[in-house]
């Protein structure tokens, strides 16, 4: 049996759910998330925690039983307390200006690019207009985003400049050095 999907769910107070028709429906007080899980697996609820079970041990049956409990549980938290991302903008004149609920960045071209929020992402701005919050209930979207903006700078190894995660580390280079005098007469 899957190590993962044999483990329980706990739900949070607050947060109540619905299987019907392998659509797992998922409502909590930030919000609503739903998935359709595949046939030959089952969600049920039993006494304040929700248990994924599989019909078969086929391959495919196995492989889909963690992955859909990873799935669900995400969803549980997203909805009690949500996901969040955290992106650092390092380099000079690298910022962020929140404009109503999207962003405009200045990240070092000739324009500023202005990055709309898809539903359900909140932006944030922290610090100096050089740190940028992504929260949104739904994991898979907030990492997205996070993706998608590191993905207009990323960081070179040269000098660290770029949009990078709060907890990334850029492995950096050594730059050209000048050739020893010895060739030279």
């Amino acid at each position: 049996m899957s190590r993962i999907g044999k483990l329980p769910i706990p739900l949070p107070e607050g947060v109540a759910v619905e299987v019907k028709d392998r659509l797992v429906t998922i409502k909590g007080p930030r919000g609503e998330l739903s998935y359709r899980h595949n046939p030959g697996l089952e969600v049920k609820q039993a006494d304040g925690s929700l248990v994924v079970t599989r019909d078969s041990d086929q391959k495919e049956q196995r492989a889909l039983h963690g992955l859909t409990r990873a799935l669900v549980a995400n969803m549980v938290h997203g909805v009690a307390e949500g996901f969040s991302r955290q992106l650092d903008l390092i380099g000079v004149g690298y910022t962020v200006e929140l404009k109503g609920a999207n962003v405009l960045l200045n990240l070092g071209f000739s324009h500023a690019i202005y990055f709309q929020a898809p539903p359900g992402i909140e932006f944030e701005v922290l610090g100096r207009n050089t740190t940028l919050l992504i929260k949104g209930i739904d994991k898979q979207a907030v990492g997205q985003v996070a993706a998608k903006i590191r993905s207009l700078r990323k960081p070179e190894p040269y000098k660290g400049k770029g949009v990078r995660y709060h907890d990334e580390y850029v492995r950096r280079k050594a730059g050209k050095t000048v050739g020893s005098s010895a060739g030279a007469a």
